[in-house]
């Protein structure tokens, strides 16, 4: 066992935890910097696992984010392959797996979230797969030559953007999902069925409002997916994608605070329970100033965006989070989506900009007649001006009357 000190310990080597290291070495952060990793690969960017990089047409090294020559180059310590045992708050001690221990001045969770696993007979059938990192991407393309039919099991943006991408493979792909419409859940059921509307006439087929009773198979692997009403739906490969929960296991461990969506609780700077203890990315549950409530917000954009913060107030900045958050989803090379904001705590309203025929529009979510997200597909160029009146909660009856129509100059507002 050793014992060593670092003035920064992130643990979690995703987005998160890199931009926190590599923020830190922007603003000319000179304290020594260890960056810990249970994956074996340095840190990458996820959202190429379900597109180009599952399709072949990226490489690892196109998804990486942080490359362990700029950790050499900025003598930012990268240790892959490591898990955190036990976080001792007071003092301010952490316990790796093999024995070293490492005291800290200043400790950033950015440990990220894990699949949510579905609980149904016949999940132990070879064929069936969850998809978070890029392995498993690499596991499902290793399948691929022997696989005909495929289903994949949720409706947002994972299970549609797979869907998208093994359909450009020669799959036939079915999506089966417990909404009506694809995305719905998030997006409202105007983009819901748009691109339901969009993945059918590519040969994809829809199940909404279906929900699965168990996985069926005359061997080892899988061969149908059986729903409550007794439909089956016969599929040699099936993909999973029901939604994450954060990975507050080391959190929980220290005791730190957990809030109502079971990520750790930070303030407004993302400070979290105990001092010197910050959480950044997908397990930080933090106090948002521009919607007034705690939000765990599961995008790439704020995960960095987070880190950065975390960065700028560990040198003694003290800013609070003000990243209005943004999310994207490319189907294939069929659109690209764009949102920004959050109406996951409900909306009344939904006002469009532009042609769903044409597939160039906006949808503006209003919440108490104050804009708190918009949407673009194809209208990208509404997105400039949503973030500043989202950012300054715009409101009122004249924004509703400006929003739809296309003779508004939006900068204007």
């Amino acid at each position: 066992m050793s014992e060593l000190h670092r003035d920064v310990l992130i643990i979690g080597a995703g987005v998160a935890g890199a931009s926190v290291a590599k923020e830190l070495r922007h603003l000319g952060f000179e304290g020594s910097i260890l960056l810990l990793g249970r994956e074996l690969d340095a840190p990458y960017e996820r959202p190429p696992g379900t597109k180009d990089y599952l399709a072949g047409k990226t490489s690892r090294d196109d998804a990486t984010w942080l490359h362990p020559d700029w950790c050499e180059e900025h003598d930012v310590e990268l240790r892959l392959r490591t898990s955190v045992m036990k976080v001792d708050t007071d003092a301010k001690v952490a316990k790796l797996q093999g024995g070293d221990e490492v005291s800290y001045e200043h400790v950033v969770f950015a440990t990220g979230a894990n699949v949510r696993r579905l609980r149904l007979d016949g999940t132990d059938l070879e064929g069936l797969h969850y998809i978070r990192a890029l392995r498993n991407a690499d596991s499902i393309r290793a399948e691929l030559e022997q696989v005909e039919q495929v289903v994949t099991i949720g409706g947002s943006y994972i299970g549609c953007e797979v869907a998208a991408t093994l359909t450009g493979l020669g799959k036939k792909v079915t999506v089966l999902m417990q909404e009506d419409h694809p995305m719905q859940n998030g997006m409202g059921e105007t983009v819901g069925r748009y691109v339901r509307s969009v993945l059918e006439s590519k040969g994809i087929t829809i199940l909404g409002g279906q929900e699965v009773d168990h996985l069926e198979g005359d061997d080892e692997r899988v061969e149908r997916v059986v729903t409550k009403d007794g439909s089956t739906i016969d599929a040699q490969l099936v993909v999973i994608g029901v939604g994450a929960v954060p990975d507050v296991m080391t959190a929980k461990g220290a005791g730190l605070e957990l809030g109502e969506s079971g990520g750790i609780v930070v303030d407004a700077h993302l400070r979290a329970s105990a001092d010197g203890v910050w959480a950044a990315g997908d397990c930080a549950e933090f106090a948002s100033e521009l919607y007034g409530k705690q939000l765990r917000i599961e995008h790439q954009d704020v995960a960095i965006e987070h880190g950065r913060t975390v960065a700028r107030n560990i040198v003694g900045k003290d800013e609070p989070f003000s990243f209005v958050p943004y999310f994207w989803s490319d189907l294939s090379d069929w659109f690209s989506l764009q949102y920004l904001g959050n109406a996951a705590g409900g909306y009344d309203e939904e006002l469009i900009r532009g042609s769903l025929d044409d597939g160039a529009f906006s949808v503006w979510y209003l919440k108490d007649d104050v804009l708190v997200a918009a949407l673009s597909i194809g209208r990208n160029e509404d997105l400039i001006d949503a973030r500043r009146l989202i950012a300054t909660k715009a409101s009122g009856d004249a924004l509703k009357t400006a929003l739809p129509d296309l003779s508004t100059d939006l900068a204007a507002l």
